[in-house]
């Protein structure tokens, strides 16, 4: 839906950094939370899905008010502000999940390929778990300090405007 609302361009996000997001929750949910029964009742959870909830519901808002040409302050200031905490909050529970999984994914062997077979491919889904919760080392500061600029640009710029009205 995301990915649509961008092509339409009543959304205006990078379609990279968009799809990522999309991507990274449907895994999140699905191949992780839905696929393993035994972390849905993790606090874990909760974290990321409060985190998500509280995010989308400013966003959609802010979206909403710029298309109307409307946009409060005190929603371009949550915007580019509460992500300050809500950004670690739902990274946070999203790591805590994926490591709450790792011993029922090993123990099982979801998901995962052994040799020989007869495509002579394998893979583990459990080192595979443990490579996507490695790629939040470089991923999240590089998106984290990008909305840090994105803030300092978009609320001094709106700093110095109310100054002059």
């Amino acid at each position: 839906l995301s990915i649509l609302k961008f092509l339409s361009g009543i959304v205006p996000s990078s379609v990279v950094l968009t799809s990522f997001q999309v991507m990274s929750r449907v895994f999140l949910i699905w191949a992780v939370t839905h696929s393993v029964k035994e972390v849905q009742s993790e606090d874990s959870v909760l974290l990321f899905v409060i985190a998500w909830t509280i995010t989308e519901i400013i966003r959609y808002s802010f979206y909403t008010f710029s298309l109307l040409n409307h946009l409060p302050y005190l929603i371009k200031w949550a915007r580019y502000t509460l992500f300050i905490v809500l950004y670690p909050m739902g990274v946070s529970g999203e790591l805590l999940t994926i490591y709450a999984a790792l011993p029922f994914v090993r123990q099982a062997g979801l998901y995962s390929i052994s040799l020989p077979n007869k495509y002579n491919f394998s893979f583990d889904y459990y080192a595979f778990l443990i490579l996507i919760m490695i790629s939040y080392i470089p991923l999240f500061p590089q998106l984290y300090f990008h909305m840090i600029h994105q803030r300092r640009k978009v609320l001094s710029h709106t700093e110095e405007h109310k100054k002059f009205e």
